[in-house]
């Protein structure tokens, strides 16, 4: 089993908070596996029976009936009626349940839905709540905005590298090359072989996160063009672009007019899914936003190479993403760093130019200034990478992380050096 302690811990504080505990994140990311095996585990360690844990798996044919949110209810109610029993509720595939016609206001447009449902089981004194689904439908950000303030999210992510190192068996260099190259969702690490592990990539994008968005957004005669469009932000992860920027990309390179409105939509769409996030732009020394252009990253970089048939393997921009993904499961907000400077040129004249700091990140009060490099290797190398972090003149720490495998250092300016691999396994690093 892989064991992942850090949304146990999450589950654990959230417990019997009178909230309904509203798991999210990408298919096949381990939601159900996290709330089903390890969460039921730990009640069971704790002394809690299973006759007190209700687990109802709405995409099983045999549960089709409680796909009625009215029959669901009933069902959970009749469970739960002893109250001087205390209850745990897992409804996995929420989203299953459908919308039905309010059958007590027939002549109106009223509609009664899961969010109506889990709602009204949420007040239940003797029941915590916890729901999971598994298609954009639960997992779009709006269902968290229906819920308001009667909802608590726990946001899962593919695996990160300490959970897939901790599994894995085999060196540390192999690790990361099978780490970059297929990523973290849980199925994929346990596949054997580079084909089994390439098929299962390839088949869950094609077959559920695009056909999921499909038929969320209803797109039909545009299908193709969605999906050309993933594969440009897959080229291009880590590049400030914006839709105007890749509505232009079409017209110059796939000969294909799409207004740069529709590109945000689709855009919007894969976010929704949480198949892709962004970085906006911070001007440091400004302290304001940049609102455009954005920087892109795939949720997890396993999908990312299938995408693209493992094709674009540049080590670079892949472990940029990684680091991404990594500050998100961290808890921090991510943006991308701008330092703007003035000086003078050959001939004299006043020159204002920026530079970039990969990312900044924030947490309360803490903030990092992390860049990503494959080597500084060379004394001109290490000065174009860490440029940027030199005309930073606050007091938060500046890192640089490197593919080598070094022994972390400071240099005379207080810039921190160390190896991706130390990076994302030393969790107490960023403190």
């Amino acid at each position: 089993m892989i064991e992942r302690p850090r949304y146990l811990s999450k589950l654990v504080s959230k417990k019997q908070n009178g909230l309904i505990k509203i798991i999210t994140g990408n298919r096949r990311c381990g939601k159900s596996y996290l709330l089903f095996n390890i969460y039921h585990e730990y009640l069971n360690s704790i002394g809690v029976q299973d006759s007190q844990i209700i687990e109802l798996a709405l995409d099983e044919t045999a549960n089709a009936k409680y796909r009625n949110p009215i029959e669901l209810d009933k069902y959970i109610r009749e469970l739960t009626k002893d109250t001087s029993v205390f209850y745990y509720v897992f409804l996995d595939e929420i989203q299953k349940v459908e919308d039905i016609q309010n059958p007590f206001v027939p002549d109106s447009d009223s509609k009664i839905s899961f969010v109506d449902t889990v709602v009204g089981l949420m007040k239940l004194k003797n029941v915590d709540l916890y729901i999971t689904g598994s298609n954009s439908k639960m997992l779009s950000s709006d269902i968290i905005t229906e819920f308001r303030d009667r909802g608590d999210e726990v946001r899962v992510y593919p695996l990160s590298y300490k959970e897939f190192y901790d599994s894995f068996e085999g060196n540390k260099n192999r690790a990361w090359r099978e780490y970059y190259t297929y990523g973290g969702m849980p199925l994929a690490a346990t596949k054997k072989t580079p084909e089994e592990k390439s098929k299962y990539l390839q088949d869950l994008f094609t077959g559920t996160y695009i056909k999921d968005v499909l038929e969320r957004h209803k797109i039909n005669k545009d299908a193709s063009d969605l999906e050309e469009l993933l594969n440009v932000i897959s080229s291009s992860i880590g590049s400030l672009t914006n839709p105007l920027n890749l509505a232009n990309t079409f017209e110059s390179v796939k000969h294909k007019k799409i207004d740069s409105e529709t590109i945000s939509s689709y855009l919007e769409y894969f976010r929704d899914a949480f198949l892709i996030d962004s970085a906006v732009r911070y001007n440091i020394k400004g302290k304001k936003y940049i609102n455009t252009p954005l920087k892109y990253y795939f949720v997890d970089v396993g999908l990312r190479n299938a995408r693209l048939n493992f094709r674009q393997q540049e080590e670079n921009h892949i472990m940029e993403n990684i680091i991404f993904n990594e500050l998100k499961i961290r808890g921090f907000n991510v943006d991308v760093g701008v330092v703007e400077y003035n000086y003078k040129d050959a001939e004299g004249k006043s020159k204002r130019t920026q530079l970039e700091v990969d990312f900044v990140a924030n947490k309360g009060n803490q903030r990092f200034y992390i860049q990503s490099a494959l080597n500084i290797d060379s004394p001109e190398k290490k000065n174009q990478e860490t440029n940027s972090l030199q005309r930073i003149d606050d007091s938060f720490k500046k890192i640089v992380v490197v593919k080598d495998d070094i022994e972390p250092w400071i240099d005379e300016k207080g810039i921190q050096y160390i190896g991706i691999q130390d990076f994302l396994l030393d969790e107490g690093f960023l403190r």
